[in-house]
């Protein structure tokens, strides 16, 4: 026994088939409406043409009749309506006014036949012509003709102008129905090939209106499932168009945010894992010297004493390495932004060496600043500003020889130019490109206890207060650091 099945539209192509049975079902609607219209108002069209044309014949058939009754020619009137009758194939029938004073005589009238003509409606139309002394139309229907008839009737004019009596002249429109009828076919025939030619040439319109939506459905699932990287492909002018280029700005989007967040997730296990490295080898020292002092293996107060100081200045050293890694981990967050302010760099360099006065003094190093005779306005902020520049004023210190001299110019023109030198140790050329990367040392000995991050947050608050970084160094010659800034006033012409 054969089993109904059920015929399983894929997703894909419901939207395909919903349009174009809408398609089909409003063109169908579309076709039959014209096509009904049309017939009615040919039909409408027709009677009334041809209702005229047989009220102008019914009003001249009524004077001859008038004349021929004025004059008491009833031959005359008769060989006139075999005439009619001959040549136009006319139906006329004139009944006598029986309430005027001079009616038709029976010699001008005729019988009306019950069985082919509706009679009432003759009646109406023979009162209303005898009142409004107007031609009167109607339809009737005639049964030996198997058709629709116009009935036009007409007012025969007697003796001081009254009305003698009512002229009707019949038209059958039986040829006239059978061309409506004939046109009707040819319009069904023409409806039903025009449908079947739309309906064929309707498949790739719906086709590309349906495909760019299933395109759109597929990226919006496989950008769901987690792939960015779809795109529509779409690129058209109309509001599908539109919905395609908002999904592909959308993927764009969620691209960048997932880029962003893998960088935020790797900034986060790179800042663990350097805090683990960094903090192990210090940790490990106190947990020793500790031990040492716990277990008494030290007694001597003069080493204890030193113990403790060692202790004490690894707590700094981890202190600082945190409070690096912090500034490092903040500084390199693109989300992070600096609150920026008018700073007189001028004023940032002259507490700057207040403070590097004290750390040169113990080398005998001599600080040469040469700044700008006006104010030197940038937007940043102060102690970040200050902070990148002491990292480097301090190396230069650190990697200078003993009475040598550290350089500092500032110059304020259509850009802000800082250069800070030394003539220390100098850095070697293959080394040059790394000196800005987290925990890169040096082997020299200037940098034993150095933490690698210094060079490293001085680009990032460079870069956060848009500006460049440039390094100058030849081995055994010394160092330059160059920044370069805009003004503050072309920060706001900006």
């Amino acid at each position: 026994m054969m089993k109904n099945k059920t015929i399983v539209i894929p997703r894909s192509r419901k939207l395909f088939f919903k349009t174009y049975v809408s398609f089909a079902a409003l063109i169908t609607i579309f076709a039959i409406s014209l096509g009904v219209f049309y017939m009615r108002m040919y039909d409408t069209t027709l009677i009334r043409s041809n209702t005229d044309e047989l009220k102008q014949k019914a009003v001249n058939v009524a004077q001859k009749c008038s004349s021929c009754f004025a004059a008491n020619d009833y031959e005359g009137w008769f060989a006139y309506y075999q005439y009619l009758v001959g040549i136009d194939g006319l139906d006329t029938v004139t009944v006598s006014n029986s309430a005027a004073e001079h009616p038709l005589s029976d010699t001008f009238t005729g019988q009306f036949d019950a069985a082919d003509t509706n009679r009432d409606e003759v009646y109406k139309m023979v009162g209303k012509t005898i009142e409004t002394m107007e031609p009167q139309s109607g339809t009737g229907y005639s049964s030996s003709h198997d058709c629709k008839t116009i009935i036009v009737s007409a007012p025969v004019i007697g003796y001081g102008g009254e009305c003698a009596g009512v002229l009707f002249v019949f038209m059958n429109v039986n040829a006239e129905r059978q061309i409506v009828a004939s046109t009707t076919r040819m319009i069904l025939v023409s409806s039903l090939v025009a449908l079947l030619i739309a309906f064929v040439f309707a498949i790739p319109f719906v086709n590309a209106l349906t495909r760019p939506i299933s395109s759109i459905r597929a990226t919006a699932l496989t950008l769901a499932s987690g792939d960015y990287s779809a795109k529509t492909n779409i690129h058209s002018g109309d509001e599908l168009g539109e919905l395609a280029e908002a999904m592909d700005f959308l993927a764009d989007k969620l691209s960048e945010n997932e880029i962003e967040r893998r960088n935020a997730e790797q900034m986060r296990l790179d800042f663990f894992a350097n805090v683990s490295h960094e903090l192990r080898t210090p940790i490990t020292v106190m947990r020793a010297y500790t031990e040492s002092l716990v277990d008494g293996v030290v007694s001597e107060p003069a080493k204890i004493r030193q113990y403790y100081q060692r202790m004490n200045a690894e707590s700094i050293a981890m202190e600082r390495l945190v409070g690096d890694l912090l500034t490092l981990s903040k500084m390199q967050n693109p989300d992070f932004e600096i609150e920026k302010e008018p700073v007189n760099l001028k004023q940032v360099f002259q507490d700057l060496v207040r403070t590097a006065s004290t750390m040169a003094e113990e080398k005998k190093i001599r600080i040469d600043m040469q700044l700008c005779s006006d104010p030197c306005i940038m937007m940043g902020d102060y102690e970040r500003l200050r902070q990148m520049f002491l990292v480097i004023i301090d190396n230069a210190i650190k990697f200078s020889d003993n009475s040598g001299v550290v350089h500092i110019r500032l110059d304020c023109d259509s850009k802000i130019h800082v250069a800070i030198a030394d003539e220390g140790v100098g850095i070697a050329a293959e080394e040059l490109p790394y000196i800005f990367d987290k925990f890169y040392r040096s082997k020299l000995r200037q940098n034993a206890k150095g933490s690698g991050l210094g060079l490293a947050i001085a680009k990032n608050i460079c870069k956060k207060h848009n500006g460049t970084i440039n390094v100058e160094s030849e081995k055994g010659k010394g160092t330059k650091f160059i920044f370069t800034f805009e003004p503050e006033t072309k920060v706001r012409r900006k």
